[in-house]
C-alpha cells in the first residue's frame, strides 16, 4: 500500500465487482476512503468464466476506488462467493512435555499436523481454531503460556476448488495487484453484519447472491459450518425474462421496482410494463398483472430457501444454531424474502448490513455490501486463524496463502525456517 495503515478489499461477485480502500485509525476504527463499484462481466456464479472481461471490471472497480481515495493499492483481500466450498471439523493433537504452550507448539499443531486438506484440487481458504484443549480441559480460547502435556485443537476448515482460487487471484495479479489473502464471502459477511451477542449464542448467516446464496453458522463466536448453493438473484431474473419473453435488463428492473417474494391482494389490480423481447419501440405497451411477475419470483425464492434449509440439516448444523438468521446479500433485500424466509426456516430473521466499518455511504451501506465491508474487518482485525504471532512477528500475506495451498505451501514453510 501506499500507507501502511491503508487496507484494500475486492469482492468479485456474480452481479457486481466492489472495492473497498480504507485508512485504519489509531484507535482500531476503520473509515472508508474510496469506493468503487462496477457491473460484474466475465463471471458467473461466484466463479470467473472469461478472464479479460473480468479484468476490465476489477481494473475499473479498483480505480474508481483509487480515484476516490487518492491512493495507490498494491495489495488487496479478494473476496471468493463461488468455487464450491466445503466445510469440516478436523481435530489435531501434539504432545508438548508438560512445558508452557509456546508459539513454535501452536505451528506444530496446526500446520504439522497434516490433517488439513492436502489434496491439489482443494485449497484452505479458511482454518479457524474453535477450541482448544490440554489434558483434556476443553473450551480454552487461548492456550499459549499454559502447561500440560497433550495439546488438542478443533479447526473449521473451508476449502474452495483451488482452480477457482486460482483464476481469482491470477485476474487480480493481471491488473498489477498482489492478493494478501483470499476469503469465503459468508464468513465476510457474518463477520460485518454480526453483533458478538449473536455469534456467540449460535446464529446462522445466509449471503444471498447474485449467482450463489452461501451460508456460515457460528457458535460460541467462532463459525462452525459453510456452504453454497449455486442459486441467487440472477436466476430470479432469468425466470422473469423467460416468463414475460423480455430481455434481462427489463427483467431486472420489473424485479427492483415492483417484485416481491409474497402476494399481495392488489397486485391483481396492478399492472406492470413488460416490454417484448426486439419490441422495446412498439406504441402498445405490453402490460402484464404484477400477480403475475409475483408468481414467477415467489417458486424460486421458495427454492432457494429450501435448498438452504436442506443443505443446513444435512449438515447437522441447523439445531445447534439456534433460531436467529440473519440474511445480507443483494437478493435479501426483495420486498417478502424475510417473512418467506421466517415462515420456511421457522426461524428469527433480520436483514444483516455492514457494522463498525465508518464512511460507507447510504447506497453502499445496505446488505449487498456486507461481504466487502467484512473483508476489511478480516484485514483490520486479523481473527485467530492460521495466523500465528511469531518471535518476528505474524505470518506474511505471501506465507499465509502458501500455508493454505497444501502441501506445497508447508515445504516453503519449512524452507523459509530451516534454510
Amino acid at each position: 500500500m501506499a500507507r501502511s495503515n491503508v487496507i484494500a478489499a475486492l469482492d468479485i461477485g456474480t452481479s457486481k465487482i466492489c472495492c473497498f480502500i480504507a485508512v485504519l485509525e489509531e484507535d482500531g476504527r476503520i473509515r472508508v476512503t474510496g469506493i468503487g463499484h462496477q457491473a460484474s462481466r466475465g463471471v458467473k456464479a461466484g466463479a470467473i468464466v472469461d478472464m479479460d472481461a473480468a479484468e476490465q471490471s476489477v481494473m475499473a472497480a479498483v480505480n474508481t476506488a483509487e480515484r476516490m481515495a487518492d491512493e495507490t493499492v498494491r495489495e488487496i483481500v479478494v473476496g471468493l462467493a463461488g468455487g464450491h466450498p466445503e466445510s469440516r471439523l478436523v481435530d489435531m493433537r501434539t504432545t508438548i512435555n508438560g512445558g508452557p504452550v509456546r508459539d513454535a507448539d501452536l505451528r506444530r499443531l496446526l500446520y504439522g499436523s497434516g490433517t488439513l486438506e492436502t489434496s491439489l484440487e482443494r485449497a484452505v481458504l479458511h482454518a479457524v481454531p474453535v477450541g482448544y484443549s490440554i489434558d483434556g480441559s476443553n473450551g480454552i480460547r487461548d492456550p499459549r503460556g499454559m502447561h500440560g502435556h497433550n495439546l488438542a485443537v478443533h479447526v473449521h476448515e473451508v476449502t474452495a476448488a483451488a482452480s477457482a482460487v486460482r483464476n481469482v487471484t491470477t485476474c487480480v495479479e493481471r491488473c498489477h495487484l498482489n492478493v494478501a489473502d483470499v476469503a469465503a464471502n459468508p464468513y465476510a459477511a457474518g463477520i460485518a453484519t454480526l453483533v458478538p451477542d449473536e455469534s456467540e449464542l449460535g446464529v446462522t448467516v445466509i449471503d444471498m447472491g447474485g449467482g450463489t446464496t452461501s451460508m456460515t453458522v457460528f457458535i460460541d463466536g467462532s463459525p462452525v459450518f459453510s456452504d453454497s448453493i449455486p442459486v441467487g438473484g440472477r436466476h430470479v431474473t432469468s425466470d422473469i425474462a423467460r416468463g414475460l419473453a423480455t430481455s434481462l435488463s427489463h427483467a431486472e428492473r420489473l424485479k427492483t421496482l415492483h417484485g416481491s417474494a409474497l402476494p399481495s391482494p392488489s397486485d391483481e389490480r396492478e399492472s406492470v410494463v413488460a416490454p417484448q423481447v426486439g419490441e422495446e419501440d412498439s406504441d402498445e405497451p405490453n402490460l402484464v398483472p404484477k400477480s403475475f411477475l409475483v408468481s414467477i419470483i415467489a417458486p424460486r425464492i421458495e427454492e432457494t430457501l429450501e435448498l438452504v434449509r436442506d443443505r443446513l440439516n444435512a449438515g447437522g448444523a441447523a439445531r445447534e444454531a439456534g433460531r436467529r438468521v440473519v440474511l445480507t446479500g443483494g437478493a435479501c433485500q426483495l420486498p417478502g424474502v424475510r417473512e418467506l424466509a421466517a415462515r420456511m426456516l421457522d426461524r428469527q430473521i433480520r436483514i444483516g448490513r455492514p457494522t463498525q466499518v465508518a464512511g460507507l455511504a447510504a447506497a453502499t451501506n445496505g446488505p449487498a455490501f456486507s461481504a466487502c465491508a467484512g473483508l476489511l474487518r478480516l484485514t483490520a482485525e486479523q481473527p485467530h486463524e492460521l495466523r500465528l504471532p511469531s518471535a518476528g512477528g505474524t505470518l506474511s500475506a505471501t506465507e499465509g496463502l502458501l500455508a493454505r495451498l497444501g502441501p506445497l505451501g508447508r515445504i516453503g514453510g519449512w524452507l523459509r525456517e530451516n534454510l
